[in-house]
């Protein structure tokens, strides 16, 4: 084991002198030729070593060959963090095919518009996790679709393959996914597998109107992976563990892609439970863990009333939506790790970019959302970086020295081409010059390092996940009671943003806040659900001349109404 940050980073440019442009399933490949009896995924019931994943990657791509999947195929996977989630995405790399990871937490409608917009041929899901019933769902969708796959309402999609959790039967007509393992023969990939090809499309969001597939290579996610093994300066054999799901970037990239460069171990857990993450560190001896703030908080609330030794805990990374200011002091204190980051990052730009170092001053990360990543042999070898930020005036567009507030713009290899049958979006993502609007304002110190301060766009996380607006109030307008719907970010201890929507209601029906809050609660993903419900008079709407709402100026009355603080 190597103390020195500096000494990790020389083994690992020992191990990777230069960057060779390579498939997912490459990688995995090369890990089990070097690493192949070391564990690589362990659970409280199970060890997988790199060989095991490896054949069973391969097993796997025989079975969805046997089913018809092709190179280029869209493969839409609604999976927890099993075993099998990484064994699916390695098998899905070897047939030249492209995964849709669709998050577990869409309701029918979401996961019906992610399946079309997708053009997912096939899906491969489990059947119910955590109260929720996509079999149920599918039934809905397309009836038929054990023997038909998507039928006339989907055209495109061919077959649903199920994964069975144990949480209820399971339909007796679809092919199951111990079958694609089982019933045909191994495939180890296919002859010219293309690094630069796209290999995830990633939604940002998730009901009907606005969700865009970001675009990811194979060569985007590997540089990035590896990025953030150099920036973090994992030692051999590095050992992590995250709830964080596999489906979005943090969970993935941050995860899943790292260790195999260093022979690592990743420890996923199917649901955040404070006091099992902190049990998994102790059992399965981390040396890190991956979290977003709202974790934080609950493993520091947990740790100040039941204070434990963490004695393997070497990192933690706590980043991906707001921070209250005190956290950091409590993480020294409490979970008592060596090192402690912190960054900035999307789903476009394939993760964390920017990130404080782990020998940086304690006063980065508590003044600093990071500075560009050092990235070794995966950088641009003009730039050195993976990505670009650069500080712009919204209204002219020219960049602004530091010190000044403007949109952050990105630009370079990790940087997204675009969204998934989406052109005008795409178009309008991307200024003349090819950078990318982020609708986050920020500004650079005179170091390099990165604050942000707020956002153009109007879109927020909540919990590490990713609202948009829009989508909520085109559903709330939906309901027989409500003229208008109007939703902004607010501050909240434990998500670190959370939403306030302000209802124009009609004079009948009546409805009640908790009404439309239970109305919410059936129709989307519980992190998009609005914590307040907050009616309001038209004539009392803050608008633009030409009628819109300011938003800006609702989150103000809100966190004045509400008694909240602006953290």
């Amino acid at each position: 084991m190597l103390e020195s940050v500096a000494d990790r980073r020389a083994a690992t440019l020992e191990r990777v002198p230069h960057w060779t442009p390579r498939c997912l399933h490459m990688l995995l490949d090369e890990a089990a030729r070097e690493f192949g009896a070391r564990p690589y995924v362990v659970t409280d019931d199970a060890t997988q070593s790199y060989s095991d994943i490896a054949a069973r990657s391969k097993a796997v791509a025989g079975g969805l060959l046997a089913c018809g999947v092709k190179p280029g195929d869209h493969v839409a996977v609604i999976m927890a963090n099993f075993a099998e989630f990484v064994v699916l995405k390695y098998a899905i790399s070897r047939v030249g095919a492209v995964c849709v990871p669709i998050n577990f937490l869409n309701r029918r409608d979401e996961i019906g518009y992610v399946l079309t917009q997708s053009d997912a041929a096939y899906l491969v899901t489990m059947d119910r996790f955590r109260g929720l019933d996509y079999l149920t769902a599918l039934d809905e969708l397309a009836p038929g679709w054990d023997v038909q796959g998507g039928g006339s309402d989907f055209p495109q999609l061919r077959q649903v393959i199920v994964m069975p959790t144990g949480d209820g039967p399971s339909a007796s007509d679809a092919t199951l996914f111990s079958a694609l393992e089982s019933d045909h023969p191994p495939f180890d990939g296919i002859s010219d597998p293309d690094p630069q090809s796209v290999s995830d499309i990633i939604y940002t969001s998730g009901t009907t109107g606005s969700p865009k597939g970001v675009l990811m290579t194979h060569e985007m996610l590997l540089r990035a992976a590896f990025g953030s093994v150099y920036a973090r300066a994992f030692d051999d054999g590095w050992r992590v563990t995250f709830s964080l799901p596999m489906y979005h970037v943090y969970g993935y990239v941050e995860g899943m892609l790292t260790v195999p460069f260093v022979g690592g171990v990743i420890v996923p857990q199917l649901a955040f439970d404070p006091v099992a993450t902190l049990d998994a560190i102790d059992r399965h001896k981390a040396d890190d863990v991956l979290l977003v703030p709202t974790m934080t908080v609950a493993l520091l609330d947990v740790l100040r009333k039941a204070p434990r030794a963490l004695s393997s805990l070497r990192a933690v990374i706590s980043s991906g939506q707001r921070s209250p200011a005190w956290i950091w002091e409590d993480i020294d204190r409490l979970l008592t790790p060596q090192e402690v980051t912190t960054g900035y990052g999307m789903t476009e730009v394939t993760a964390t970019m920017a990130m404080t170092r782990p020998e940086d001053p304690k006063s980065r990360r508590t003044s600093t959302n990071g500075r560009m990543r050092d990235v070794g042999p995966a950088g641009d070898p003009a730039t050195g970086r993976l990505t670009e930020f650069r500080i712009t005036d919204p209204d002219t567009g020219k960049a602004l020295p530091d010190g000044e507030v403007g949109e952050i713009m990105a630009r370079g290899l990790c940087v997204t081409a675009g969204y998934y049958n989406k052109p005008d979006e795409t178009k309008a993502a991307f200024d003349a010059d090819g950078w990318l609007h982020t609708g986050d304002l920020g500004k650079f110190d005179g170091d390099g390092y990165m604050l942000l301060v707020g956002r153009l766009k109007e879109t927020y996380r909540c919990g590490g996940e990713q609202v948009m607006p829009t989508e909520i109030e085109d559903l709330l307008v939906t309901h027989p009671s409500v003229l208008q719907a109007h939703v902004v970010p607010v501050p909240d201890d434990r998500m670190g943003e959370t939403g306030a929507a302000f209802v124009v209601l009609r004079d009948a029906p009546a409805v009640t806040p908790d009404a439309l809050t239970a109305f919410c609660m059936d129709r989307l993903a519980r992190f998009k659900v609005p914590k307040y419900m907050l009616p309001i008079s038209a004539d009392d709407l803050p608008t633009t001349p030409s009628g819109r709402a300011r938003k800006f100026l609702l989150s103000k009355r809100a966190i004045a109404d509400l008694g909240l603080s602006e953290q």
